[in-house]
């Protein structure tokens, strides 16, 4: 008994298999991301350095060469690259696919720790080993720019109402700044007027490590009262910098305003971003790895409009960037495809057949098979991406291949003079193992591409697995509940057509119950004649 028997037999069985082939595809669909492009993530790991003051030639000979000849002995590298700017040192190395990410993170640390030993004494901090992905570029970059506030006032805003809700959207990593101006206290130390009082850099640097400290200063106890000290040292005004006491002796007293300029201003001078030639401040979307781009892009927007309808001020904020328009015009492009692919197979059975409710009978098979089809998807760990798209569009030529073999074999038997019942039997008996051979070499023809390697294997790996899983999958329910619709719709009396000889020798009509000839016979009839 094979599977199209005791499809038949149980045709309530089979109904319950495609309805939860449905089922299974939707749950799966609901878990998918959507992306541009399948998630190729090469292991990546990122070495940081900070050595302030120090110059691009310094930190290139003292810091990034040094670590450079400690990462090379490290097994399955790709590519180093390195950079080597005023204060900081850079250096990405990436990895062969083949290779794990932790693993190689952990090689990378053991190799930094052996090469922290020829580095600098006075660098800031020891080097920093971190995993990068490769697939973290922006997806949404924000301009915010005003006429009237400051760049010191649109980083702050920036930084403490957009970041902020921002940060929060469901599959954000991070909401990069670009422009941004912090405030600080900037100290412009004059020397001649140093050299007049005497007084050195390191006096200036040494007040203010003793001076602009905060420490805890414990709790006073009396009676039943406990009271906490909270000790106001740290200076947040000009004036209280102007104030600090650098010396003191029988000469006077020197404090910092008489050697040096205080002013409340930007961090930093040498980074500025602009847009259209006014200075401005930008926020780029950084996603999660395989997280959904589509989602987040439609919450962006919504917290977006809440932000703009809640600001009062003169901030104007635009979106420059927003990659996920092709995602989306990915998505309508696919939907036009299949639905010019759903018209062209029913008018091409159609004509062959001449029964709209033949020709309307694989909307069925094909709908099951796709849907099925994210569920192979969900379990291999795929998104929905554009070659992903190409796939499904592709599948949607080839899950109906086998339903129509099936219809077209059952129909034969009618001709033959057999009830609806054995030629469903006898006709999808007769092809089952041609139906399944065909699947399977349709399958195997794409599945090869799962074994190419480097970056062109990962790209199509998820082609071929989705129009493979759609293949198999057709097969199935070509098997299970054609044979079941075909019976069905001829003991409702819906297709209960046959073949039969035409009075003329070259053709062969198409006869309706009542016996007449169809629409289709006389117009072709007419045709030939």
């Amino acid at each position: 008994m094979n599977i199209s028997e005791l499809s038949l037999k149980r045709p309530v069985l089979a109904t319950v298999f495609n309805l939860l082939l449905i089922l299974f595809g939707g749950v799966g669909f609901s878990f998918l991301a959507l992306r541009d492009y399948p998630a190729i993530d090469p292991p990546i790991i990122s070495v940081s350095t900070a050595y302030t003051g120090a110059n691009a030639d310094v930190i290139e000979n003292q810091i990034t060469e040094p670590l450079e000849k400690q990462i090379n002995g490290i097994p399955g590298i790709r590519s180093i690259t390195s950079s080597s700017s005023l204060g900081s040192s850079n250096i990405t190395v990436e990895f062969n696919l083949d290779v794990d990410l932790e693993a190689a993170a952990s090689d990378v640390r053991d190799k930094v720790g052996q090469g922290v030993r020829s580095l600098p004494q006075d660098i800031d901090a020891p080097p920093v080993v971190a995993k990068s992905d490769a697939n973290s570029d922006n997806i949404l970059i924000l301009a915010v720019t005003s006429r009237t506030k400051s760049l010191l006032d649109l980083s702050d805003y920036a930084e403490n109402n957009l970041q902020q809700r921002f940060q929060t959207i469901n599959g954000v990593s991070a909401v990069n700044i670009f422009g941004q101006k912090r405030f600080a206290m900037r100290l412009w130390l004059d020397p001649s007027k140093m050299d007049a009082y005497n007084v050195s850099f390191t006096d200036v640097q040494n007040a203010l490590n003793a001076e602009n400290v905060e420490v805890p200063a414990g709790k006073i106890y009396g009676g039943k009262t406990e009271l906490t000290i909270r000790t106001m040292a740290r200076f947040t005004t000009e004036q209280q910098f102007r104030d600090l006491i650098l010396r003191e002796d029988k000469t006077g007293i020197v404090r910092l305003g008489d050697v040096a300029r205080v002013v409340l201003g930007p961090e930093s001078y040498e980074q500025s971003w602009k847009v259209n030639g006014a200075y401005a401040v930008g926020l780029a979307i950084v996603p999660q790895p395989g997280s959904n781009y589509v989602q987040i892009a439609e919450e962006f927007y919504k917290r977006l409009a809440e932000v703009q309808k809640e600001n009062k001020a003169d901030i104007q904020m635009r979106v420059l960037t927003d990659n996920t328009k092709i995602v989306r015009n990915s998505i309508d492009e696919v939907i036009e495809t299949l639905l010019i692919s759903f018209g062209l197979v029913v008018l091409v059975i159609f004509f062959f057949f001449r029964n709209w409710l033949i020709a309307l009978r694989p909307l069925i098979d094909i709908p099951i098979s796709l849907i099925a089809t994210f569920f192979v998807m969900y379990l291999a760990g795929f998104t929905i991406n554009i070659l992903t798209l190409l796939g499904i569009v592709l599948a949607t030529g080839l899950v109906v291949d086998d339903g129509i073999v099936v219809t077209e074999n059952i129909f034969r038997k009618l001709e033959e003079g057999m009830d609806i019942r054995k030629a469903a039997l006898e006709g999808s008996k007769e092809i089952f193992f041609a139906v399944i051979s065909t699947s399977l070499t349709l399958a195997v023809v794409f599945l090869p591409v799962i074994f190419l390697q480097g970056f062109t294997g990962r790209l199509f790996r998820e082609f071929g697995v989705v129009v493979a899983g759609a293949v198999l999958i057709s097969a199935f329910v070509s098997l299970t509940i054609t044979p079941v619709l075909n019976v069905a719709l001829h003991r409702e009396g819906r297709a209960t057509a046959s073949f039969t000889t035409a009075p003329s020798p070259s053709l062969r009509a198409w006869k309706t119950p009542t016996g007449g000839w169809s629409a289709a016979f006389c117009a072709c009839a007419a045709w030939r004649g």
